[in-house]
């Protein structure tokens, strides 16, 4: 897609996800975009309704239970699927796994309608250990990176291969400065996801 048509579609552009995309949305009166890369992305489309439905703490089966109410009603042109590190986290802290066979069949039931959107983009999860536990965690987490990778070629959708690129920032930056904790991003680790969301956008 162009940047011209990026610009040119009328409809909302929306984002779905986790605390990722979260990030405070429903205390930040009145677009409700939240602190994080969703907002960058808005300011960078002034004349786009751009939608932030992100809730932290959610699993793709999460996303399933109200993908009809916050998706599909919606009718987005651009419709932006971000999540999976909660599938691999909950298996770490609360023992609570999500196998990549599940992690796969609850997001492709999401994909099953997608309100119409003319424009469908996957954000790959991520981890940027930082610390010894994360270190295990791309045993899980690879997995489901491979199902988003999978399915965004089955179903024609932009992919952003955020594990692949951050990573590579991390060896000049240090993990931290993108991620403090491995997983929320900071204030440079947004602006990243942000310039590769709108690279695939754009492309």
């Amino acid at each position: 897609m162009s940047p011209n048509r990026l610009v040119a579609m009328t409809g909302p552009v929306l984002f779905i996800g986790d605390s990722v995309t979260d990030c405070g949305r429903r205390d930040d009166s009145p677009d409700f975009l939240g602190d994080g890369y969703v907002r960058i992305i808005g300011e960078s489309l002034p004349d786009r309704r751009v939608i932030n439905v992100g809730i932290s703490g959610n699993r793709a089966i999460d996303l399933r239970d109200r993908w009809h109410i916050d998706v599909v009603e919606q009718k987005p042109d651009i419709l932006t699927v971000y999540v999976g590190i909660n599938d691999t986290w909950r298996r770490y802290d609360e023992n609570d796994p999500t196998s990549a066979a599940t992690f796969e069949a609850n997001y492709r039931a999401c994909l099953a309608d997608v309100g119409g959107a003319s424009t469908l983009i996957l954000v790959e999860p991520f981890v940027l250990p930082v610390n010894e536990e994360q270190e295990h965690w791309h045993e899980d987490l690879d997995e489901k990176r491979a199902v988003v990778a999978r399915l965004a070629a089955e179903f024609g959708a932009g992919f952003v291969p955020l594990q692949t690129q951050l990573a590579a920032a991390a060896e000049d930056h240090g993990a931290a400065a993108l991620a403090a904790d491995g997983v929320h991003p900071t204030e440079l680790g947004h602006r990243m996801i942000a310039d590769a969301w709108l690279a695939v956008a754009e492309s």
